[in-house]
């Protein structure tokens, strides 16, 4: 049976109307008063139902969006602020309103999209991101309810909605032209080994030197945050080496141009004595001195099929899932144009 206000209003020994003045955060209720029915909420485990008078026509018109990491982090990286201009396109043409989560840890993000899911608050989500063993996602999933991963799910992806592009194939692309412009000691710089995308993109950099029978070297692989501090670091670690790389491939360009910084400070002359490429071509790509080879992913419309499927499924429920592979191309520009010198 679901949990009432009056069940919280019995817990915490307040009138139900003052669970209600909580819930709205009216500032004539003491912050001790409010501590106390907060606490009993949680205990309960009772979600406010934001949304009564559309579910009156069970739709709350409202989608939620969940991002990796807390909005504060994730907005430095382009790739968001893109996502979401497509996300909040097509929302808008169906008059849809977005509802963000704002947890700072994967325990906040949780909660959050269980009181999303509870409290009706949304008709639908799409998750930014697709983890291993995501508890985010198998939780909708075993909802039933309406969701669109941005991402390929890391298994089940036959039986879960979602958009992507062939991260495989675009990274095995981006490492053979590394390689056919004379490279063999090349670098893999990617996100935590937690998100698929790192990992596709790392077996289509590997199958790359496999068909070059080119060595896998371990030392040459590089996992961290997609953050400029972290291409920072990446370097001093690939550099540091006694035989460093002549070409990384990048999984994001906010690294990559931690990395052309890095470099930069330590006098490495790109594309000269090291080659590099990135993916999502944003705008600080072809920005960045010199300008970044990237692989475009269309982020725009990455974010817009995601609301145009997920919407579809709100509609009818019984819609078999959707896999929505969206495509991609390699933008060459100055930081990989120069072949390989002979005498690296």
């Amino acid at each position: 049976m679901a949990v009432t206000i009056k069940d919280v209003a019995k817990l915490a020994n307040v009138a139900p109307s003052t669970v209600s003045r909580v819930i709205a955060n009216n500032p004539r209720i003491s912050e001790q008063t409010k501590r106390k029915v907060r606490e009993a909420m949680e205990y309960l485990g009772y979600h406010p139902n934001f949304n009564a008078r559309s579910l009156a026509n069970r739709s709350s018109k409202a989608i939620g969006i969940v991002m990796p990491s807390s909005a504060e982090k994730a907005f430095q990286n382009p790739f968001f602020p893109e996502v979401l201009r497509g996300i909040s396109t097509k929302a808008h043409e169906k008059e849809f309103t977005l509802l963000m989560s704002t947890g700072t840890t994967e325990e906040e993000i949780y909660r959050a999209v269980v009181g999303m899911v509870q409290g009706r608050r949304v008709d639908g989500i799409v998750l930014l991101y697709s983890r291993v063993d995501d508890p985010v996602m198998a939780y909708l999933y075993e909802q039933k309810f309406p969701f669109m991963v941005v991402g390929k799910p890391y298994k089940d992806d036959n039986k879960i909605s979602h958009v992507d592009n062939d991260n495989f194939k675009a990274s095995r692309q981006l490492t053979d032209h590394l390689i056919s412009n004379g490279h063999e000691r090349i670098g893999f710089v990617g996100g935590s080994v937690n998100l698929v995308v790192t990992t596709d993109r790392l077996l289509g950099y590997e199958k790359a030197l496999q068909v070059a029978r080119i060595p896998y070297r371990s030392e040459y692989i590089i996992n961290t945050d997609f953050a400029l501090e972290s291409g920072k670091q990446a370097v001093s670690e690939l550099m540091s080496l006694s035989e460093p790389p002549t070409a990384l491939v990048v999984t994001d360009d906010l690294m990559a141009l931690g990395v052309l910084r890095m470099f930069n400070d330590m006098g490495v002359k790109v594309p000269k004595d090291v080659s590099v490429t990135s993916f999502n071509n944003a705008m600080i790509a072809e920005l960045a001195t010199p300008s970044l080879t990237s692989v475009d992913i269309n982020i725009y419309e990455l974010g817009y099929q995601a609301v145009d499927n997920l919407l579809k499924s709100i509609d009818k429920p019984d819609r078999p899932p959707s896999k929505i592979k969206v495509g991609h191309r390699i933008i060459i520009r100055q930081s990989s144009e120069q072949p390989l010198r002979t005498n690296v």
